[in-house]
């Protein structure tokens, strides 16, 4: 069809300039015809970026990043030439390549960026040769609508305890009448805090978990919250 018409088109130009356009009308069908040729087609934008894997490694360990585009077209695939960054260096840093080094105990957020469109993932250096974690404190009390802090520290073989509070995932379940739902907790920061909601009911008990992951080993401590007047 589309050859007819260029062929249609030819016929209607003055025999004299017939010889002067065949050859732009043979690039012509070949670039619509043919496969290779850009001129009648607009390459997909990049609109979005996969970065992974989110993970935890010790002090001195290494996670291997990618970056994988997604295109206006829908398809995907693994980029090459993206650029690494490190929020906070102090605790991971990342080569050209996006190889991530744990340096020290935190949190950091990992950017790789193709152009202006970049994605994240976070990753977390936790210590090595911990044997155990504590809470502090292990027993307390709160009022209804108040709060009550928490921290962690991490028992580490040959060396002194290391605060993870903002390291450790913190959890809470109630443990006697009530709900859960009766507390809220926010981890992720120093202090932990557990704030006891306007459902709870004097007397309820929740426990308060802390659980900290070194290598292949996860560590656990609890504490107890008891609602009062």
């Amino acid at each position: 069809m589309v050859a007819r018409a260029l062929l249609k088109f030819g016929n209607m130009l003055n025999i004299k300039q017939k010889p002067k356009v065949a050859g732009t009308l043979v690039v012509a069908l070949l670039c619509v015809l043919g496969p290779g040729c850009n001129g009648f087609f607009v390459d997909p934008t990049l609109t979005s970026v996969t970065v992974g894997p989110s993970a935890t490694i010790n002090q001195n360990g290494t996670v291997q990043m990618s970056a994988v585009g997604t295109y206006n077209d829908g398809t995907t695939k693994t980029l090459s030439n993206v650029f690494w960054s490190s929020s906070d260096t102090t605790v991971a840093s990342v080569n050209g390549a996006g190889l991530v080094t744990g340096v020290s105990p935190g949190s950091s957020t990992i950017t790789g960026a193709s152009g202006t469109v970049s994605g994240t993932a976070t990753v977390t250096v936790s210590l090595p040769n911990v044997t155990g974690i504590t809470i502090s404190p292990t027993t307390a009390n709160a009022a209804i609508n108040s709060s009550q802090n928490f921290t962690a520290s991490a028992k580490v073989s040959g060396g002194s305890p290391v605060d993870v509070t903002s390291t450790a995932t913190w959890t809470i379940s109630a443990t006697s009448s009530g709900s859960t739902a009766d507390f809220t907790i926010v981890g992720g920061q120093n202090p932990a805090v557990v704030t006891v909601q306007a459902t709870a009911t004097v007397g309820e008990v929740a426990t308060v978990t802390a659980t900290y992951v070194s290598g292949v080993n996860t560590f656990t401590a609890n504490a107890t919250l008891r609602v009062t007047q």
